[in-house]
């Protein structure tokens, strides 16, 4: 068996059995976890040194575009219902060929592993079954965990996105779960529905019934900005046709507008929320949905959205998502004539959040989210002796507000080490980096967009 013991690291396991535990080791063997403690040892292992390290369960990303990654920096001062949806759902997505897929899909990839992400919930809009073929053959060339969400196509925003009553290519998902997915122990299936804010409700409804037939995680965005409101009328109309239909197998990004009656009654149906806190704040999707999920006893996930705007720093997600939820429960204090005496959320919280809930959401809880025996070994490593980290007095802290990515040293995916000693072990970053550069000007030029 391939045997690998990760040796004197300070484990931040978000196991509450196992806890923190310093100077400890890690042994895998073939990509799980098998034991964590002290002096392990076992034969033909190789030894990764942690020495100074601060060992964490891979970052989950519940929600991004990786496809958009070659059109980044062209978005950072677009908002939602002006610039985005008229220039990448009206425009630039239509004009991806099957090779933009693959490259923006493989950066992406690449990014999440480079800022300690393991686990990414893809969103694509693959406009014919070679453009999934393509998106999907991009997680697996960058060595991503991921779950490819098969969205609507992005060649016609007026078919697809505008009360639609065209149901997704449920033969292309088909075709690309059996031959591309199904087999592959780092990949699942989510199905991208655009829901009642989108679409007529028999096509909301029909598109979540095949999700569910595949028995595929169905991810939907609902509640951003007004749009709900122009469809439903004065006041944001909640889950509406699908609300019968929710449960732990249904994801809903964003969520600004809805209602905390709606928010309650689908946490206690187990659905889980993606918050993508930085985009929202800039795009006017509305005030992250943290707070009512909290309120309403569940745990939010983040998400980063967006790349053609923002970083794919998952870090960033944790930090703006719990001091925005910060701010706000501060405020009320204030609001109160009263000083603020304590804070709310922690710093354990965000990373929860962006590590188990995230993997929750996602369906793979019992697979990775924490450092568990039995898990699979999705696993970083942060040198905590940076003169910008050190010295690391509490661990999660250092990890939530003192680490960025060129802090993240190691990183493995199911017991294979993707990044070491600050650097991608990856050939293709080289290979295929003219290419990429390529692919955004030609799209950009195609497009006619002007920064």
């Amino acid at each position: 068996m391939a045997r690998k013991i990760i040796q004197n690291g300070t484990v931040v396991s978000l196991d509450p059995e196992i806890g923190e535990q310093e100077d400890a080791d890690i042994l895998i063997e073939d990509g799980e976890i098998v034991e964590i403690g002290r002096g392990l040892s076992a034969s033909n292992a190789e030894i990764i040194d942690a020495s100074d390290h601060i060992v964490v369960p891979g970052f989950v990303d519940s929600h991004i575009h990786l496809a958009q990654t070659q059109v980044r920096g062209i978005a950072g001062d677009w908002s939602l219902m002006g610039e985005y949806f008229d220039h990448m759902l009206g425009n630039i997505t239509g004009l991806y060929q099957p090779e933009d897929m693959y490259l923006g899909g493989l950066f992406g990839g690449l990014e999440k592993l480079y800022t300690g992400t393991t686990t990414a919930l893809d969103w694509s809009y693959p406009n014919s079954l070679e453009h999934g073929e393509r998106a999907i053959d991009a997680l697996k060339d960058a060595g991503l965990r991921a779950v490819y969400t098969y969205g609507p196509p992005g060649d016609d925003a007026a078919k697809w996105w505008f009360e639609s009553d065209v149901g997704l290519p449920e033969q292309n998902i088909r075709t690309l779960h059996e031959e591309k997915i199904r087999d592959d122990d780092l990949l699942s299936l989510g199905i991208g529905l655009r829901g009642p804010d989108f679409c007529v409700d028999e096509t909301a409804r029909g598109d979540l019934e095949l999700a569910r037939e595949m028995d595929a995680l169905a991810t939907v965005h609902m509640g951003a900005a007004l749009w709900g409101s122009s469809v439903y009328g004065e006041e944001y109309n909640g889950f509406g046709a699908i609300e019968d239909m929710l449960g732990p197998d249904v994801n809903v990004a964003h969520a600004n507008h809805f209602a905390q009656e709606d928010i309650d009654y689908a946490v206690e149906q187990g659905v889980s929320f993606s918050a993508t806190p930085e985009v929202e704040m800039q795009m006017g999707h509305g005030i992250p949905v943290t707070d009512k999920v909290l309120e309403a006893g569940g745990r939010p996930t983040w998400g980063v959205d967006v790349c053609s705007s923002i970083s794919g720093d998952m870090g960033t997600q944790m930090r703006v998502g719990m001091q925005l939820q910060r701010m706000f429960d501060n405020q009320k204090v204030l609001e109160g004539d009263e000083e603020v005496s304590e804070v709310s959320m922690n710093c354990r919280e965000t990373l929860e959040m962006a590590t188990i809930e995230g993997a929750r959401a996602l369906g793979l809880e019992d697979e990775i989210g924490t450092l568990t025996p039995g898990k699979r070994a999705d696993i970083v490593l942060i040198d905590e002796t940076d003169f910008m980290t050190a010295p690391a007095h509490s661990p999660i802290q250092t990890v939530v507000f003192q680490s960025d990515p060129s802090h993240i040293d190691t990183v493995l995916v199911d017991g294979e080490v993707k990044k070491r000693g600050g650097q991608l072990e990856n050939p293709r970053l080289e290979e295929e980096f003219d290419r990429f550069i390529e692919s955004g000007h030609r799209l950009l030029d195609e497009a006619g967009i002007e920064i």
